[in-house]
């Protein structure tokens, strides 16, 4: 098991070795991703598992479990033996927690690709709001689901747009476009 301390993992130097720096990657998302969800209520993300047992990718997802804070994050892959803790992750730029009642519109469940799902959760720029959509994408049996409101929606859909239209990367902004027509065509279904 895997403990560790959020705040050992904020702001880290310029310096710091390439492990470290995708170790503070993985455990901020699945910070986001179990504040994204509710409370008490374990649930299958869309993020990969990060462990390379017999130097190939694990196949499982990342399962979380937000208690109350401040007690500690669990999070487990659904398929290898990696699991652990995260403490100290409450009020952190990572915690997605809805800070007021919301009222929500009709919900949208649109089924997307782990290629979308991943192109999402590094879109620059994203408020919140659109954070939480994204790093609630979950897993489903062999499925990728997406759930937004229709605004919630729309704010994606102009999110992608905008990085799509901005984006020197040929080979990102390829992948931008798949997660843009993946949206619109679900906007138009719906």
């Amino acid at each position: 098991m895997f403990v560790a301390d959020l705040h050992h993992f904020l702001d880290l130097p310029d310096d710091v070795p390439g492990p470290a720096r995708r170790m503070a990657r993985h455990l901020c998302s699945i910070v986001r991703a179990a504040t994204s969800g509710d409370v008490g209520t374990a649930w299958m993300s869309s993020l990969p598992c990060h462990r390379r047992p017999g130097n190939r990718p694990c196949p499982g997802r990342i399962i979380v479990l937000l208690p109350e804070p401040p007690a500690a994050i669990h999070w487990a892959c659904s398929s290898c033996a990696d699991d652990g803790l995260i403490s100290h992750w409450s009020d952190s730029p990572y915690d997605l927690r809805r800070r007021a009642l919301a009222v929500a519109g009709p919900v949208n469940q649109i089924a997307t690709t782990d290629e979308v799902a991943s192109a999402l959760r590094n879109l620059p720029f994203m408020d919140i709001d659109s954070e939480r959509v994204v790093f609630g994408i979950r897993a489903d049996g062999g499925r990728v689901v997406l759930t937004a409101t229709d605004d919630e929606l729309d704010e994606l859909i102009r999110l992608v747009v905008a990085d799509v239209n901005h984006q020197p990367n040929r080979r990102r902004q390829q992948r931008m476009a798949a997660a843009f027509d993946a949206l619109s065509d679900a906007q138009a279904g719906g």
